[in-house]
Order: structure tokens, then sequence, then C-alpha cells
């Protein structure tokens, strides 16, 4: 079934969960609107849109040292309340997400902060790429958006996928997290570091 964006944004609007999800979820239960919603439900995701509105100001700053010190990160979570902030589920969350910086470098924690420039020039590179293949047009915006998401599955924290369960990304553990504790969290920022890298 052809999803359109008109049933893409009665999604969002009905969840308030982001475009992408919303058109994955479509997809996923081939346009059945309920299925789509519940399977955001699901994953916790309509849970975190609903409290987007909550502050988290609470939560934890942590660090993770790899063996060898040779990697470092410094990364700092957010939730609603400080009891969930010092309970295990949320510690554990951290310093799973502190491993997986060290192990798969992400640059960014979600697509928002990848700066237009970038995506344009990964997009040319992308397109450059495709017309040396010899690929007709219709081909050519497929490839885009297929290697596009690629991309930010490789820069973005909350689009890779997780390193101890490869077939779940980072965003669906943080909405699992959300909607048993019932609370919202936000990935705020990292920095990693490695033995002689410039920053």
């Amino acid at each position: 079934m052809n999803i359109t964006s008109e049933m893409v944004k009665q999604l969002r609007e009905k969840t308030g969960v982001g475009m992408m999800d919303c058109k994955a979820a479509l997809t996923e239960t081939k346009g059945n609107f309920e299925e789509a919603i519940d399977l955001l439900r699901k994953k916790g995701l309509a849970a975190i849109a609903r409290r987007g509105g909550k502050t988290a100001a609470e939560g934890l700053v942590d660090s993770y040292i790899h063996i060898g010190g040779k990697i470092g990160v410094l990364l700092e979570v957010n939730c609603e309340t400080d009891f969930v902030g010092k309970s295990t589920d949320f510690q554990a969350f951290v310093k799973d997400l502190c491993m997986q910086i060290a192990a798969a470098n992400p640059q960014y924690v979600n697509r928002d902060e990848v700066p237009d420039g970038i995506i344009e020039h990964e997009k040319e590179i992308i397109a450059t790429q495709a017309k040396t293949e010899g690929k007709p047009e219709k081909a050519i915006e497929k490839m885009l958006e297929g290697r596009l998401e690629k991309f930010y599955s490789e820069v973005c924290l909350l689009d890779q996928p997780f390193i101890r369960d490869q077939k779940i990304q980072i965003k669906d553990l943080l909405g699992g997290l959300s909607a048993k504790i019932g609370e919202n969290i936000v990935i705020r920022r990292f920095v990693r570091f490695q033995l002689g890298e410039k920053s």
C-alpha cells in the first residue's frame, strides 16, 4: 500500500510522534491506522510524545573509560524525577549508552542535530555515485532515501542499532524504558574522547 504524506500527518497529529517513526509504523502495518497507533504505543514512542511537555531536569551524568584508557565517554541523560534518576533501570540504560557511544562513535544525538550542510553534502555524494553507476532518476530518489537512512544509522545515536542487540535501535530502547517507568527521558548530550584525536 502507498503511504501518503497525509496519512503520516494524521498519525503524527494523533500521537505526537515524529514523521519518520509514523511513516515506519504505517509501512509496517500496511496503512492500518489503529495498528500503527498500537505499534507506536508498544514502542513507547506515543507515551514519550504525550509526556513531551513535562520537564526532564533530573537524571544522571555518567562516564565510561574503555579498557586500556584509549577511549572515554561523558554523557548526560535526563528524566523527570530524582527517584527515577537513581533507579537501577535508568542507571543501567545510561551505562549501556556510554558503552554504545564508545563502541559505535555517533556524532549526534538525533537527526535534528545534523547540520543541513552535512545532509546536503551527503545527498550530493550519493546522487553523484548513483549517476556514475548509470541509475535512472527515479532509482536515484529511492537510493537517496535508503542511503540517507544508513547514514543516519551511523552518525545519530538514536538511530544506531544497539550494540547488545542489533535488531533494536537506541530510540526503541529509549521508548521501551520511558514506557516502563512512565517518565520522559531525554538523551541531552555526550562527548567522546579518543586518545590522539582532536575534538
